[in-house]
């Protein structure tokens, strides 16, 4: 059987991201009833890090050792990779040595690199393009707290980066209706959005984007690597902020997202974070038992 790799939500069918999302739902049930699940028993991931991470990596290593199996951690001070050793190389010594690697990088093409040498499954940990491992903790989120997104109307608010482009994926999975707010020379990827025809509405005013919807969901507006660009985001941005006023347009009982960390009186006020629409907390826990679902679905097939 090939080896299935996970770089973009749309390397699983629409059918399959409904499947890993129930699991996932399963998967924390069975937890939080003291069941012991061990299916990936002496099997091993390795994490390759080149961004560093909080939730991404935590949720990994804990969702292995869950699992019964193990992770090793390794940034580009512990490998050759970090000392020149080409890409491919490193995919075709390392897939021979674990049962699965997860990388977190910079560029998407890197990755691809990787994944096509590896003759074990890779998956996405972020790249500068896309997100998918956080999308599947999200839609588990929406899922727990308001049921399928299908039909359903999201807004995006601020960078068209990573993130928005896999809200764009998750829209012409599920069919849902998203909304994308930002501003001149920060909208996501025009072709993505094209073929995401018609889930997908480019639109400049973040008012336009939260009218009536169900989740409003942002990102921090300068993201790891974009450092330099933090002034002049901040000036560009500053309307895009999520606050009491912008959330007062969405639906009544409209839920609240970030996939944090965030900056809180920047792209969220604190009002919001912490508020009554806020399920932050559980789409950051959601990492957890929807990469297990992840890990399971690829290592045991």
């Amino acid at each position: 059987m090939a080896v299935r790799h996970f770089l973009t939500l749309l390397d699983v069918s629409a059918h399959e991201l409904r499947g890993l999302v129930r699991r996932a739902i399963e998967l924390k049930a069975r937890l939080r009833a003291g069941v012991t699940d061990e299916p990936l028993k002496n099997r091993t991931l390795a994490l390759v890090f080149e961004k560093s991470s909080t939730r991404t990596r935590v949720s990994f290593e804990a969702a292995m050792v869950q699992f019964g199996g193990a992770a090793l951690f390794l940034s580009p001070r512990d490998m050759q990779l970090g000392r020149g050793e080409p890409t491919e190389d490193t995919a075709r010594v390392l897939s021979r040595m674990v049962d699965a690697v997860a990388i977190r990088t910079f560029e998407h093409e890197k990755l691809e690199r990787f994944a096509e040498h590896s003759s074990v499954p890779v998956i996405n940990a972020l790249t500068d393009r896309f997100h998918p491992c956080q999308l599947l903790a999200d839609i588990q989120t929406f899922v727990e707290h308001r049921g399928p997104m299908e039909g359903c109307s999201v807004a995006w608010v601020g960078d068209g980066n990573n993130m928005c482009h896999s809200y764009i994926h998750a829209a012409r999975q599920l069919g849902f209706h998203l909304r994308v707010a930002a501003p001149e020379g920060y909208e996501p990827d025009a072709v993505l959005a094209a073929e995401a025809a018609p889930w997908v509405e480019l639109v400049r005013d973040p008012r336009d984007a939260v009218a009536g919807a169900d989740l409003v969901t942002t990102d921090v507006w300068a993201s790891m690597g974009q450092e330099s660009e933090q002034a002049q985001r901040t000036e560009r941005f500053a309307a895009y902020q999520v606050n009491r006023e912008l959330m007062a347009l969405a639906r009544p009982g409209a839920l609240f997202m970030h996939c944090l960390p965030a900056h809180r009186g920047e792209e969220v006020t604190d009002e919001v974070l912490m508020g009554a629409h806020s399920v932050v907390w559980d789409q950051a826990e959601n990492r957890l038992h929807a990469q297990k679902a992840l890990l399971e679905f690829l290592l045991r097939r």
